[in-house]
C-alpha cells in the first residue's frame, strides 16, 4: 500500500474510532459499577439530535455540545431510575432507551424542522472544524515525518483528541483514585461497599452521569463534528459495536482503545476498498465490504477473545439490607 494512502486510512481510522471509543469508555464506567448499558446507542442518537438541533438554532457549536451532553445525561438518568431506583431489568431498560431515542428524534425532527427528521445543515461556527497544529503545512513535504505530523496527528477536530485523552484519564480514575476503587468495588461486591458506609445507589448514579457525558460527546461528534447536521439513525449501530469492543477489551481502558481502533481501522478500510479491484478477486460487492466491521464483531464474540468475565454484580439490582 502506498504510504500516502496508508496515512489517509490511518487518519480516517482515528476519526471513525472516536465515537466508538467514547461510547466504549462510557459503557466501561456504567458496567464497572454493575449497570449493564445496552442503551449506549440510544444515548448517542439522542445526543446527536440535541446537539445538532441547538447548534442549528443558535449557530454555536459549544451550546450544541452542551445540549448533547445534557440530553444524554437525561437519558442516562431514565435508565438509572428504571434499573437502580425501581430495580427493573437493566437489559430491558437499555433496549427501551434505544427505541425511545430512535422514535423521539425522528418525531421531533419532523415537528421542528420539517425536513424528513433531519436538522438543517450547519454553517460555520455551528460545527467543530479541524485543528491544524503549528507548522503542519510547512513540514508536509518532509518524507515520512511530514505526512505523519500534518495528516495523521494534525487536522482533526477537538473531540478526536478528547476521546484519546479520555483513555489515560479513565485508567487513572479507575486505578489511582478513591472514587475508582469504590466504583470497581460496587460492581464486584456492593454488599461490602454498603457495609463500609458507602452508598451503592449514589455510586451507580455517579457512574451513569459520567456515562451520559461520554455518550453526549460521542453523539455530538456524529452531528456537529464529523457531520454537519442530524440524520435519521445516524449512529448506525455504533453503540452495539462499542459494547462488543468493551467485552473484547474485558472492561479495561487501554485494551478498549485498541479494540475500538481495530473496528475503526476496518471501517476505514472498507470505505477505501469500495470500487477497488483486488488481486485475484476483482471488485468485491460494496455490501460485502461494508459488512466487514460487523462480521468482525460476530467472529470476535463467537470465541476468539477468550473468557471475558464481567463485573460479578453486573445486571443485579442491589437492595439495601436493614
Amino acid at each position: 500500500m502506498d504510504f500516502d494512502i496508508l496515512i489517509s486510512v490511518l487518519a480516517a481510522t482515528l476519526r471513525l474510532t472516536t465515537p466508538l471509543l467514547l461510547a466504549c469508555l462510557a459503557g466501561l464506567y456504567s458496567e464497572r459499577s454493575g449497570i449493564f448499558d445496552i442503551g449506549l446507542e440510544g444515548k448517542m442518537l439522542a445526543a446527536a439530535f440535541g446537539a445538532a438541533a441547538v447548534a442549528a438554532i443558535t449557530g454555536n457549536m459549544w451550546l450544541g455540545l452542551l445540549a448533547g451532553i445534557i440530553v444524554s445525561i437525561a437519558m442516562s438518568m431514565i435508565h438509572g431510575f428504571a434499573s437502580i431506583t425501581l430495580k427493573g431489568n437493566q437489559i430491558i431498560s437499555g433496549v427501551a432507551i434505544n427505541f425511545l431515542a430512535q422514535g423521539l428524534t425522528t418525531l421531533l425532527g419532523l415537528t421542528w424542522f420539517h425536513q424528513g427528521g433531519r436538522t438543517p445543515p450547519l454553517g460555520p461556527g455551528a460545527r467543530f472544524e479541524a485543528i491544524n497544529w503549528p507548522f503542519a503545512a510547512e513540514i508536509h513535504n518532509v518524507p515520512i515525518i511530514g505526512p505523519i505530523y500534518s495528516d495523521l496527528i494534525s487536522g482533526h477536530n477537538i473531540l478526536v483528541y478528547i476521546a484519546f485523552i479520555a483513555v489515560p484519564v479513565t485508567a487513572f480514575v479507575l486505578y489511582r483514585t478513591r472514587f475508582g476503587l469504590r466504583l470497581r468495588a460496587v460492581g464486584e461486591n456492593p454488599k461490602a461497599v454498603d457495609t463500609a458506609g458507602i452508598s451503592v445507589t449514589r455510586m451507580r448514579y455517579q457512574a451513569l452521569i459520567i456515562t451520559g457525558v461520554l455518550c453526549g460527546l460521542a453523539g455530538a461528534y456524529f452531528s456537529i463534528a464529523q457531520g454537519s447536521g442530524f440524520g435519521n439513525n445516524m449512529t448506525g449501530g455504533r453503540g452495539y459495536i462499542a459494547l462488543a469492543a468493551l467485552i473484547f477489551a474485558k472492561w479495561k481502558p487501554l485494551p478498549a482503545m485498541w479494540a475500538t481502533l481495530l473496528f475503526g481501522f476496518l471501517d476505514a478500510l472498507q470505505i477505501r476498498l469500495q470500487g477497488v479491484d483486488l488481486p485475484l478477486i476483482g471488485q468485491v460487492p460494496v455490501q460485502a465490504i461494508q459488512a466487514l466491521p460487523y462480521l468482525l464483531t460476530i467472529i470476535l464474540l463467537a470465541g476468539f477473545i477468550g473468557k471475558a468475565v464481567g463485573p460479578k454484580a453486573g445486571g443485579v439490582p442491589y437492595t439495601k439490607e436493614r
